[in-house]
């Protein structure tokens, strides 16, 4: 991730910290909420700006410096091991995805049948792997950076896909809560570039709207997937039926 990248996702937290909203930036500055919104997916914020909304946050820019590099310094991918140690314990693996979904210690333990001790021992274990920090009172402080990811093709990535997929789509997507969408076109290598790119801001911005309503209480709140996905494919339903066959290339794939 470049400087200038981080420095945005950064001043993106300290705005959500303080409850302040791109309306909020919008004003500061004399644009439009769109145009914000535009100038953080593109990351194209300059230093005037930076300091205008500094300001506002009565931040110094030395302290968006600091508070960036302590972000740098967080988890963003675990090794082979981690993940493996991770997916092969059960209760573990349940403990490790509410912490990184901003679950607190007494709603992990009175949502799921394990008692304080269990969590305990476990949430021991993630601060071994460094993916949070257990605080007095059992507060939970996370340690992994905005970005993380589990890792591609890993042993949880690989789970997901072995025992979750088919069951999440097992469903008519009919609901008010669920929606489904199949897109296809043709895109050029350049297209298809720009196209994950505007999938990995959707991504961001699902993650900044779980981040803004982690203050609700866990009652108000549901657990919500959302799969994004991309790749150069043709169903081999029309394979006996096609002339040409799709280029011999790796796979493109994004995925939430």
């Amino acid at each position: 991730m470049s400087q200038t990248s981080a420095l945005v996702d950064t001043l993106k937290r300290q705005l959500r910290a303080q409850g302040y909203t791109y309306a909020d930036v919008a004003r500061w500055l004399g644009l439009s909420e769109a145009s914000v919104k535009r100038l953080f997916a593109d990351k194209h914020v300059t230093l005037e700006r930076l300091e205008v909304i500094c300001d506002q946050l009565n931040l110094e820019f030395a302290e968006l410096i600091s508070a960036m590099q302590a972000d740098e310094q967080r988890v963003q991918e675990l090794t082979q091991a981690q993940e493996q140690r991770i997916v092969d314990d059960r209760e573990l693996f349940l403990v490790a995805v509410c912490v990184i979904n901003g679950y607190r210690f007494e709603e992990i333990h009175h949502q799921y049948r394990l008692s304080e001790a269990q969590c305990i021992r476990h949430l021991l274990t993630l601060e071994q792997l460094k993916l949070i920090e257990l605080l007095p009172g059992n507060r939970i402080r996370q340690r992994v950076a905005a970005n993380f990811r589990w890792r591609p093709g890993g042993p949880i990535q690989q789970f997901f896909q072995q025992h979750i997929a088919t069951e999440f789509f097992q469903s008519r997507f009919d609901r008010d809560t669920e929606k489904l969408m199949v897109l296809n076109g043709l895109l050029s290598q350049a297209g298809s570039a720009e196209w994950q790119q505007i999938m990995q801001r959707l991504a961001n911005e699902f993650h900044a709207l779980c981040e803004r309503e982690s203050s609700l209480p866990l009652h108000q709140r549901f657990g919500t997937t959302s799969v994004l996905a991309v790749r150069q494919w043709q169903s081999t339903l029309f394979k006996d039926v096609s002339r040409a066959s799709m280029p011999n290339k790796r796979p493109n794939e994004t995925s939430l």
